[in-house]
């Protein structure tokens, strides 16, 4: 507040901010309530032309303040003077304490622009109107740090919080001890995108953050993040918050753990929407493919234990999980004819999982963060035989998952005797290498890695494997030539490929504009309960239920062909026709339920009739403002978000007969649901009701 206030009654940060005059201002007895109501002036950069028409040269709004020391609250509310009649602009702002963390100050900021008429010049002045606010919400931040560090040169680093007279310390003792809590904070969709909302987090206290009162889970407190994330700034543990709380009102409980998360906001440089959607689409990929699952449930065939050529091996000097990888000694021309792209994938990912797996113990062990592993790649013995077109596809691919799903998992790679033929592979695949990623190679050919800045700057010395010159026994397998006749024809591969990764119980579906995906359910015996879960993977969706006495006809399928792992699609199918009509041919059970992107839903239904049911997931259009031809901002920011008119779905659905069915739906918590066990604790989305419920 006391940066805040030396705006006024100008500021030179702000142009088009000329003066201010204060209109009335009335203070508390105990100096708690603050209100303060001005006159500010504003020289709009607007075409002179129009100023002109308009006949004025300078814009006035009224701004009231309200400070509240007691519930430590200031909200701001201003509005146009000047063209009130023709055009309405409101504005709120407020500064509330954090719920979890009362060192922190959540910042919201909300505005409407309503242009009833303007001379002929509506269009031109929402634009102008549009560009100021959108300039304003940039500089913001940067003018309250400008005046904070202002503060600190004057050598005011802390103001003491209110505290009630001593007259009246007895009757208001009560409310002065009672926390304040402000209202949680709801991550918008273009949280960090221009438009009429903008919310942010600063702190403002330059102590460190008090242990919040709670749980010894509390995610806040200082001891934890230091413990377990490492060194963060207020902003950075900001963005982690808000991210995890959007997770947690998107997804009910299945959310990864804080250092997963951590992973994907570093990967986007803290961005929040970039974050969140690379973050949402790995969820989905590890719920489809039941990665969560992998090191309990699937068993490398013999020929990758025998000849792959790579394994875990103690730990670097900063803690983390060593894996050295012998890929001179590795045939992977062998590999991919034994076994095929698939199996060597998976294998790749049951090495990050373990890897994930190994930096969680090793966090306990050495008592700091350590949240990715060390590479050791030896390429003694490359040659053109690595260069096989086949091996080198299946390379980049198993590249391209790794990079999307495991982020800032990789905390050096160390490339040892790099032979001639090194720069043609590293041309084929450092396009595919993150730019982050890449920074954290270092390439050494010969015996360079023995000198200076080499082996022994990151490895201990009682820890290098025999095979680089050092004492210790390395188990990694010395990989070798695959016997042929262990190859397998193309036909075979293909077949185990499909078999390897169609042990899903999860269908995925593409809904378009105008073609719906539909699901036929056959019900024999009433009271049956037909449960779902889904994921909304891109896009906005309308999820709904018929019913219908007759069968459909034969669906109209439309295959859209092979994809891979990383972007897995589906089949688009329609069975309601169109000469069918609704309320006569077919009826709607559930109400309609728009699901946005990145949403986890699950839900269940108890029929009444036997007969046929449809589930549908349909294409959700915008719908077009009511009160005036113009879009809304929101209308817009979201169209420019949907680059064609296609959602993706990925659905599981299941029933259960009335002879299973007792009344009580604990039958129906989901034991198949697969989410992430990435998650510290899941939570059941099912409830009990005696017709359907959707939870999300």
């Amino acid at each position: 507040l006391q940066a805040y206030e030396r705006r006024f009654p100008t500021c030179p940060l702000i142009p088009m901010f000329v003066a201010s005059d204060t209109v009335s201002e009335y203070r508390s007895e105990d100096e708690a309530i603050h209100v303060i109501e001005r006159r500010c002036k504003l020289d709009i950069d607007a075409p002179r032309l129009l100023k002109k028409i308009a006949g004025v040269d300078y814009v006035y709004f009224v701004q009231k303040n309200s400070l509240n020391r007691r519930d430590r609250t200031l909200h701001i509310e201003a509005y146009n003077e000047t063209f009130s009649n023709r055009v309405i602009i409101n504005e709120h702002c407020s500064y509330t304490v954090h719920p979890d963390n009362e060192d922190w100050t959540c910042f919201e900021q909300s505005a409407s622009l309503d242009i009833k008429s303007f001379f002929g010049f509506e269009s031109t002045v929402e634009k102008i109107a549009m560009k100021q606010y959108t300039s304003n919400i940039k500089k913001g931040k940067e003018i309250i740090e400008y005046y904070l560090k202002q503060l600190e040169e004057e050598g005011i680093t802390f103001v003491p919080r209110w505290t009630p007279p001593v007259a009246c310390k007895s009757e208001s003792s009560t409310s002065h001890l009672r926390r304040p809590v402000s209202p949680a904070i709801n991550i918008p969709e273009s949280a960090t995108k221009e438009g009429l909302n903008n919310k942010e987090i600063l702190n403002t206290s330059s102590s460190p953050a008090e242990p919040t009162a709670g749980t010894p889970d509390d995610k806040l407190d200082a001891d934890y993040i230091k413990r377990y994330l490492g060194d963060l700034t207020p902003m950075q543990e900001s963005c982690l918050i808000r991210l995890r709380q959007w997770l947690q009102e998107t997804h009910k409980g299945k959310i990864p753990k804080d250092e997963h998360i951590l992973r994907f906001l570093r990967a986007r440089d803290f961005n929040i929407d970039k974050a969140r959607e690379i973050l949402c689409q790995s969820l989905t990929w590890r719920k489809q493919h039941q990665v969560d699952y992998i090191l309990d449930t699937w068993n490398p065939p013999q020929v990758l234990q025998d000849y792959y050529a790579g394994g875990w091996h103690h730990h670097d000097k900063d803690g983390r999980p060593l894996y050295v990888l012998r890929l001179g000694q590795m045939d992977t021309k062998g590999l991919v004819r034994a076994l095929g792209e698939e199996a060597l994938l998976r294998y790749v990912l049951s090495i990050n999982e373990e890897g994930l797996r190994r930096c969680e113990e090793n966090t306990k062990v050495f008592g700091r963060p350590i949240s990715s592993w060390t590479c050791l790649v030896d390429l003694e013995g490359l040659n053109m035989r690595h260069l096989w077109r086949p091996g080198v596809k299946a390379l980049l691919r198993i590249i391209e998952v790794v990079e999307a799903n495991y982020p800032e998992t990789l905390g050096r790679l160390l490339i040892l005797r790099a032979p001639r033929v090194f720069p043609v592979l590293w041309t084929l695949v450092s396009p595919f290498i993150d730019d982050n990623t890449r920074k954290k190679f270092l390439i050494y050919a010969g015996n360079d890695y023995q000198g200076p800045g080499g082996l022994l700057d990151y490895i201990d010395k009682e820890i290098i494997p025999d095979f680089l010159g050092g004492e210790c026994m390395c188990e990694v397998p010395e990989g070798g030539l695959v016997p042929k006749s262990l190859y397998r024809t193309a036909e075979e591969l293909e077949n185990e490929d499909i078999k390897l990764w169609t042990e899903t119980i999860y269908q995925s579906a593409s809904v378009f504009k105008g073609a719906p995906h539909e699901v036929l359910i056959q019900i024999v015996d009433a009271s049956s309960v037909i449960t779902w879960d889904f994921d909304v993977c891109k896009g906005d969706i309308v999820f709904n239920i018929f019913h219908s006495k007759r069968a459909p006809q034969p669906p109209k399928k439309d295959s859209l062909g092979a994809h891979s792992i990383t972007s897995p699609g589906g089949n688009n199918v329609q069975l309601i026709d169109k000469v069918w009509q609704l309320g006569r041919d077919y009826s709607m059970v559930e109400s309609p339920l728009i699901c946005k992107e990145g949403e986890s839903v699950q839900g269940s239904h108890v029929t009444r009739w036997p007969g046929f049911y449809i589930l549908q997931w349909k294409f959700h259009s915008m719908p077009a403002c009511a009160t005036t031809n113009l879009p809304r901002v929101d209308d817009v920011l979201a169209s420019l978000q949907v680059s064609s008119h296609k959602c993706k779905v990925m659905y599981y659905t299941e029933v259960i007969g009335s002879e299973d069915f007792r009344g009580s739906m604990t039958s129906l918590e989901s034991s198949h649901s697969g989410f992430s066990q990435l998650s510290a604790a899941t939570t059941s989305s099912s409830q009990s009701h005696s017709s359907s419920m959707i939870s999300r």
